[in-house]
């Protein structure tokens, strides 16, 4: 028997990549338990077992003194498989833990395996099981049985039942990763990624920046013909990507950052982190964007509050900006206002739904189309049907 455990050891440590230490303290740990049950211990008295991993012989001692009266082979071969096996299983689990807890962070490939409660579980190429909740899953994305997904590794938790394994599809850092392994000129330094902001299934704003000055870091990331950045939206099922070229003049960044929109004029207030952007009437949609997704993401990118003005003495058209309300001015210069409806104004929403959300912070629309499902559902009696329910009354109440 001690021959057939040193060939399991040693199969295991090479098959599974369990260390032999690890198996070795677990099958001594093993044999000890099972070897009390057959060997009379007083109070105060010393087991030991000693297994030699050269030789794969197993001594038991009493008090120091060798026991030369315990068939090992039979107590392997019944009470001490079991335990052994438990143990086996304990060290894979670890060993499974240890290898996806190095790849937070990291990109992982997968198949769908199946579903729960809105949930993805992902078999993780049969090495482990990860689960995609509800909530990192990106909003356009629909995945079927056997499909095969790469996702985020965002967070392992080490639980009884073995590791678990969270993955996401929503993190902007999933964005980051998808071009380190298209874009040779990331993955090896050159190009640096210098911030990202991420609306999931709706578009992306990534600013990018080259250590070589002979190196165009936009051109790197588009790829000739854009095959390098296609092959990207590809991926996130058609999500827009704008690629921003970073800029030290945080002027020029803004411009960039708000493309498809000309700028005309730019105040900084360096201070407060505030920039007052002018426009013409005509670039006024394109800046903004659609419910205000342009300016909201180029402000996300640089970290800046922008207020989006324009140089026509006309009233603008109410626009969701997702910054504060302000009140259409009548200077020559007219503050574009944010859509001001209130929770309580909103249809579907009670009384005392209202009152929480407003407790929680939530206080207008725009301040629930803002949010993530999983910052309403912390308020207490919501659940996450509800949470989705209401933002989708959030972002009706805002349409035109």
């Amino acid at each position: 028997m001690s021959e057939e455990l040193l060939a399991v050891i040693e199969q295991l440590e090479r098959e599974r990549g369990i260390k032999k230490e690890v198996l070795i303290k677990a099958i001594e740990s093993a044999l000890l338990s099972a070897t009390r049950k057959v060997i009379d211990v007083k109070p105060g008295e010393e087991l030991r077992i000693e297994f030699d991993p050269g030789s794969g012989k197993i001594k038991a001692y009493k008090n120091e003194k060798e026991i030369n009266s315990i068939d090992f082979g039979r107590i392997a071969a019944s009470t001490a498989r079991q335990v052994i096996i438990q143990k086996i299983r304990e060290a894979e689990k670890d060993v499974t833990f240890n290898e996806f807890q190095a790849k937070i962070g990291t990109i992982v490939s997968g198949t769908v395996y199946r579903f729960e409660k809105g949930n993805i579980v992902v078999d993780l190429l049969g090495k482990a099981e990860g689960i995609l909740p509800k909530r990192e899953q990106s909003p356009k994305e629909d995945f079927k049985q056997g499909q095969r997904i790469r996702a985020y590794v965002f967070e392992v938790k080490k639980e009884g039942r073995g590791p678990q394994i969270i993955l996401s599809r929503r993190h902007p850092n999933l964005v980051k990763e998808l071009f380190e392994l298209e874009v040779p000129e990331i993955y090896d330094g050159t190009v640096e990624i210098k911030s990202i902001a991420r609306e999931a299934g709706e578009r992306t704003k990534i600013s990018v920046w080259s250590k070589n000055e002979k190196v165009d870091p936009v051109g790197a990331c588009v790829g000739m013909r854009g095959n390098r950045v296609k092959n990207i939206v590809q991926e996130l099922q058609e999500e827009k990507i704008d690629i921003v070229r970073y800029n030290d003049d945080v002027k020029e960044y803004i411009k960039s950052a708000l493309s498809p929109a000309e700028v005309s004029e730019i105040r900084l207030d360096k201070e407060k982190k505030k920039a007052e952007v002018i426009v013409q009437d005509d670039q006024l949609s394109l800046a903004i964007g659609k419910h205000g997704q342009n300016v909201r993401l180029a402000s996300k990118l640089i970290g800046w509050e922008l207020d989006v003005r324009t140089k026509s003495g006309a009233p603008a058209e109410p626009v969701v900006l997702g910054l504060k309300t302000e009140e259409p001015s009548v200077k020559t210069e007219v503050v574009v206002p944010e859509a001001d409806i209130t929770v309580d104004q909103i249809e579907g929403i009670g009384e005392k739904t209202a009152d929480d959300l407003k407790e929680a912070g939530f206080k207008t629309a725009q301040d629930l189309v803002n949010a993530d499902i999983s910052e309403i559902t912390k308020i207490k009696g919501i659940g996450e049907k509800r949470a989705e329910k209401i933002k989708a009354e959030a972002m009706k109440a805002l349409k035109p």
